[in-house]
């Protein structure tokens, strides 16, 4: 079953002014994690989509090859890259999404694709979470991210804490986002996640990060985030003159 046809056209045209502004950041970005650790630029991770659908979702690759392990990391889990540290942090391992937007199995704005195992623990809200096409960011994607890798990291198993803990959570802000999705609200979703970059250093003090690995992570933040708000701050200008008054 598509995506409907008005949400695929704001998607395509979202798309439209992103790429060209994204296409420096994509490329140093793709460069950062070429040079970070062997291994493939991009990882795949099937993930339940639209109306139930399976599908491969792209991200940048943040572990190392040799990977082996729980299927949820916290901040200090030694399979993470100190690149793959920031990229997380920062969401910025999520944009080869837009590729899977550009497929239509996506949406620029949506609830965050989960794991099959862990949709099929929350079978019923689930059925309802997938009458909406997942997206890039949302509210539950924008509540946890650079807190969530870090909360993880203080349990001695991080998979029993996210199921038990954060996964619930995630259901019912996912489905609150289903129930009273609109194109208003769509929009400050997505303002809110350009300036993303800018933002999550405040977070990340406040919250407060330790270890070695962090500290080594931290020397790519300036260069990698600087880039993304230069790009993307003159696509909140567009939305933001865009919306509808």
């Amino acid at each position: 079953m598509e995506i409907p046809f008005g949400r695929r056209v704001f998607d395509l045209s979202a798309l439209a002014l992103l790429l060209p502004l994204l296409a420096l950041p994509l490329l140093i970005v793709s460069v950062a994690v070429f040079l970070d650790s062997p291994g493939s630029v991009f990882f795949r991770a099937r993930r339940m989509g639209y109306r139930g659908r399976a599908f491969e979702m792209i991200k940048f690759r943040t572990m190392r090859v040799d990977n082996a392990g729980h299927a949820v990391a916290g901040a200090n889990d030694s399979r993470i890259t100190p690149v793959g540290g920031f990229l997380r942090k920062a969401r910025l391992d999520e944009l080869p999404q837009l590729w899977n937007v550009l497929r239509g199995q996506m949406s620029l704005v949506g609830p965050r694709p989960e794991l099959e195992e862990f949709v099929a623990l929350h079978a019923e809200e689930y059925r309802e979470i997938l009458t909406v096409p997942p997206g890039i960011t949302g509210p539950t994607q924008l509540r946890y991210a650079g807190l969530e890798p870090h909360l993880l990291s203080l349990h001695a198993d991080p998979e029993r804490f996210y199921r038990e803990q954060l996964l619930p959570d995630k259901v019912k802000l996912d489905l609150a986002y289903a129930r009273r999705r609109s194109f208003a609200a769509d929009l400050a979703v997505l303002a809110e996640t350009l300036l993303l970059p800018l933002l999550l250093p405040l977070r990340h003090r406040r919250h407060g990060h330790a270890g070695e690995g962090n500290r080594r992570r931290r020397r790519w933040a300036p260069v990698l985030a600087g880039t993304m708000a230069v790009g993307l701050l003159p696509l909140l200008f567009l939305l933001t003159l865009g919306a509808p008054r």
